[in-house]
């Protein structure tokens, strides 16, 4: 009887793609940059996503960049809690 292919590859040391810690670190950065700075200029933010992947050794996408700055930029921004 064959292992189900899932199963065998934890296994048997669990193969990933190449790349997968890289998206791994943008996902990362992506995350921290759209909590605080979100609602601000691409500019900014773009800025502050390439300043971020490079801290963390990887070489950022413009493109990519550009997108994900489109789209933090268009979220609200989030009102301090006032305690």
């Amino acid at each position: 009887m064959q292992a189900l292919s899932a199963l065998s590859s934890l296994t048997s040391g669990g193969r990933r793609d190449p790349g997968w810690q890289v998206q791994l670190r943008v996902d990362y950065v992506v995350n921290q940059v759209s909590l605080t700075h979100r609602g601000q200029s691409e500019d900014a933010i773009k800025d502050a996503i390439q300043e971020q992947l490079r801290v963390y050794g990887v070489v950022p996408n413009k493109r990519q960049v550009s997108k994900y700055a489109q789209a933090i930029s268009a979220l609200p921004q989030v009102q301090p809690s006032s305690r």
